[in-house]
């Protein structure tokens, strides 16, 4: 690409999304279209083939999605199904017929196999049984990076798979019904925090600034009482008021916190996309992550120490776990030649400042 390619980012609000047009212009890309829903609804054909014919960009990064965790993929798994693939199919095939010089497609760790040797290779795709708690999701980003395949063996098209490990960063998900791990932990430990200080104002103020699940909307006339109740029914729960500034506060986290799962700053992730589209060409996707894991547990802890909470955390086995471990094999990236450069631990800190302001 060069500085005044017109490069597209597909989902430019969400997480990756807005971290890619961040890292394109901070590298002086600045000829950037996107698509706004709902004037271009990306499940919609028409509405796409429209945009790509008007539009006509060089590039393409693929990151809209529809994503969520464990709760979100049990309780809409038709929709992640559809809205999924709808969006892949429609921009993959408008930039196959509209010269699109080439194409990055994005996917998820969670296309592999439940049970696959650990660390994860690109060839662990397809050899074995997908985790059931996110196989709607699975399904369809396979989907994704096998079209991409079939366009690049059938029609020539310079289209490329990349797979991340689970990220975090600016402009993720708080939503406790939708969101993944990490931020679910950094929204329910800093709640935590805030009832064991007895502080409602920051409590009110983090309810009213993200939503706070699918069905619950933010209401100004919720009584104090109402909100413990609220907190309660996502496991952060009073268990002692010591006086009016203090509380003694527990927290219960699904699971047993056993398993481990990699984590990826996205500033990173879009380092190694920008890298990848400029020196990657290839059938197949490739792996980005870091290479290193953290049990759930750890992670937990890792978090409640970065906000300042000083409860303790419980931990519900009744509740599934999801896959044992995720971690990728990052090899064929490493020796492509990149590597990242954020600490799990230094990343958290900035993103919980970030959450603070």
């Amino acid at each position: 690409m060069n500085k005044n390619s017109k490069i597209y980012i597909a989902g430019n609000t969400g997480l990756v999304g807005s971290a890619i047009v961040r890292k394109l212009r901070s590298e002086g890309y600045n000829n950037l279209v996107f698509t706004q829903y709902p004037e271009y609804d990306l499940r919609n054909q028409k509405q796409v083939n429209d945009f790509f014919a008007k539009e006509k960009p060089e590039y393409v990064f693929i990151a809209a999605a529809k994503v969520g965790g464990i709760n979100a993929n049990e309780t809409y798994p038709a929709e992640f199904v559809y809205d999924n693939m709808m969006i892949e199919f429609n921009t993959i095939h408008a930039a196959y017929q509209n010269d699109v010089k080439k194409l990055l497609f994005l996917g998820s760790s969670c296309i592999y196999p439940k049970y696959a040797d650990q660390p994860m290779s690109e060839d662990e795709l397809l050899t074995g049984e997908l985790e059931p708690t996110n196989e709607p999701y699975a399904i369809a980003k396979i989907s994704g990076l096998k079209m991409c395949d079939y366009y690049r063996r059938q029609y020539r098209c310079d289209f490329i798979s990349a797979m991340p490990t689970n990220l975090y960063g600016p402009n993720d998900n708080y939503n406790l019904e939708t969101s993944h791990v990490l931020p679910a932990l950094i929204r329910k430990i800093h709640l935590a925090k805030c009832l064991e200080n007895n502080d409602f104002k920051a409590i009110r103020k983090d309810l009213k600034t993200r939503p706070f699940s699918v069905e619950t909307k933010y209401d100004s006339n919720w009584s104090d009482n109402g909100i413990k109740e609220l907190l309660n029914s996502f496991g952060i729960k009073v268990i002692n008021s010591v006086s009016s500034v203090n509380s003694v506060v527990s927290l219960t986290l699904w699971g047993s916190g056993s398993p481990y799962r990699e984590f990826l700053h996205v500033d990173d992730l879009t380092d190694a996309l920008l890298f990848l589209m400029n020196n990657y060409s290839d059938y197949g996707h490739i792996n980005v992550g870091t290479g290193k894991d953290i049990t759930i547990k750890n992670l937990a802890e890792m978090i409640k120490g970065i906000v300042g909470f000083q409860g303790k955390i419980e931990w519900d086995t009744s509740k599934p776990d999801g896959t044992p471990r995720k971690m990728l094999d990052v090899s064929k990236l490493n020796d492509e030649g990149w590597r990242e450069n954020i600490s799990l631990e230094d990343g958290i800190t900035k993103v919980y400042e970030k959450y603070l302001n």
